[in-house]
C-alpha cells in the first residue's frame, strides 16, 4: 500500500499500437441501472489514498447490433446471498458483498424500452459476479472465451459463487480469439465480421479474460470487465490493492501487464471497467453510446 508497484517503462516503450480497423456501422452501448457504494479508495488502487474514496457497483451492459441484442455481464441473481455468496470463502464475502438495494440483472433488464429479449450473454469472465446473473436467464445461450472455459471445467478446482451452476444446461458457443492485433491488444475476435465489435485479450485477472471493444456514434470505447477495477489504475498503471487483489488476480503480472496496454489504449478508446461506477454512470440507460 505504502510503495505501490511501478509501471515498467522499458514494457511501455515495447508495446506497440496496431491501430483500429475502419468500422462497417455502429452499436449501442447501455450500461444497466446499478446502485453504487462507496470504498477507501486504497482498497481499490494500489498506494492511491485521494480521492478518500470512490464508488464501484456491479454493472451489466447491453450491446444492440443490427444482428443481435447481447448482454455483457450479467451480474446479479435473485437470492444472491444463497445462491452466490454463501459459496465464497469467508475471506472474500466481506470484500465482495454487493451493496443492500442492488438490482438483479433481470429486474434492470426490464426497466429498458421494449421487450427485454436477448440473443446471448457475453462474460468478459468467468467470476459469480460477471455470471450469476444467468441463473435467472434459464436457457440464454453464453458465448465464452475457449481458455476461459477450460479454466471453470477442466481444474478439480471451479471458480466458487456458483459459476458452475450459471452455466450448466445451458448452449456454450466457444470462440478463439483468431484476429490480428489491435490497438495495444495483441489478439481479436471480429464478433459479427464487420469490425463494429471485436474481443480483445485481457489475459491476468482470470486465463481467458477479455474486453468488448465496440464502435459507437460517439466514438470506440472498451468494456474492460476487472482487467481493472477502476479508471485510475488505468490511467496511473496501478495493479489492484493487495487485498482483495491478490486473492482475485490469477496471474498478477500478467494483469499488470494488462494493465499497461489500456494505458496505452485510453487514448482511442473510452475504457469501462466493470466495478468503476462513475465510468459506467455514463453509460446509463437513458445515454446510449
Amino acid at each position: 500500500m505504502i510503495r505501490p508497484r511501478r509501471p515498467d517503462q522499458r514494457l511501455l516503450r515495447s508495446i506497440t499500437d496496431a491501430g483500429l480497423p475502419a468500422p462497417q456501422g455502429s452499436v449501442e452501448v447501455t450500461a444497466l441501472r446499478q446502485v453504487s457504494r462507496a470504498v477507501p479508495t486504497a482498497a481499490v488502487v494500489e498506494g492511491r489514498f485521494m480521492p478518500w474514496r470512490i464508488t464501484n457497483s456491479l454493472t451489466s451492459f447491453v450491446v444492440e447490433h443490427p444482428k443481435a441484442r447481447f448482454i455483457v455481464d450479467p451480474s446479479i441473481c435473485m437470492d444472491v446471498e444463497q445462491r452466490t455468496i454463501a459459496q465464497l470463502p469467508a475471506v472474500l464475502r466481506m470484500a465482495v458483498r454487493p451493496p443492500a438495494g442492488a438490482i438483479t440483472t433481470v429486474e434492470a433488464l426490464r426497466e429498458l424500452p421494449g421487450p427485454p429479449t436477448l440473443d446471448f450473454a457475453l462474460p468478459t469472465h468467468a467470476h459469480w459476479d460477471h455470471v450469476c446473473g444467468l441463473l435467472d436467464l434459464r436457457g440464454l445461450s453464453v458465448h465464452l472465451h475457449r481458455p476461459e472455459r477450460e479454466w471453470i471445467s477442466g481444474g478439480p478446482v471451479a471458480p466458487t459463487g456458483g459459476v458452475r451452476d450459471a452455466l450448466r444446461d445451458r448452449p456454450i458457443v466457444e470462440y478463439e480469439l483468431d484476429g490480428p492485433p489491435i490497438l495495444t491488444f495483441t489478439r481479436s475476435h471480429d464478433l459479427f465480421g464487420d469490425s463494429t465489435v471485436f474481443l480483445v485479450d485481457l489475459a491476468g485477472h482470470t486465463p481467458g479474460s477479455i474486453g468488448v471493444l465496440a464502435h459507437t456514434e460517439r466514438g470506440w470505447i472498451l468494456l474492460a470487465g476487472d482487467a481493472a477495477w477502476h479508471t485510475l489504475q488505468v490511467d496511473e498503471i496501478r495493479q489492484k490493492a493487495s487485498y482483495p487483489g491478490s486473492l482475485l488476480d490469477e496471474d498478477r503480472d500478467r494483469t499488470f501487464e494488462t494493465l499497461h496496454r489500456l494505458h496505452l489504449a485510453r487514448h482511442l478508446a473510452r475504457i469501462v471497467p466493470t466495478h468503476d461506477h462513475q465510468a459506467t454512470h455514463r453509460l446509463l440507460a437513458t445515454a446510449p453510446v
